[in-house]
């Protein structure tokens, strides 16, 4: 995994502050492979029910100031969705953080 130990507790924490304490956030994609470069940071985020434009914005805009400007591509699961090809990716592929 890509990330730092304090990267990933910058994403955790920022995902309960800003979602509440029963958040989940996983990492998936090309960060997870070791002998690759570079790439965006993408995460999938679950929780009881889906966040409000608020709280989406809030949690990019903290997370850049946490853990810097870099290109984070975020995913929502939404309970009442019928999950499409990403949500399978990410939660089989996926680290929780």
């Amino acid at each position: 995994m890509r990330l730092r130990d304090w990267e990933r507790a910058a994403i955790a924490d920022t995902a309960r502050d800003v979602f509440g304490q029963d958040a989940r956030v996983r990492l998936f994609g090309s960060r997870l492979d070791d002998s690759r470069l570079g790439g965006d940071i993408d995460l999938y985020v679950e929780k009881p029910c889906s966040p409000d434009d608020h709280q989406r914005r809030l949690f990019a805009r903290l997370l850049q100031r946490r853990v810097g400007e870099r290109s984070i591509d975020i995913v929502y699961a939404a309970p009442a969705y019928d999950k499409g090809s990403i949500d399978q990716v990410a939660r089989a592929e996926g680290v929780l953080l």
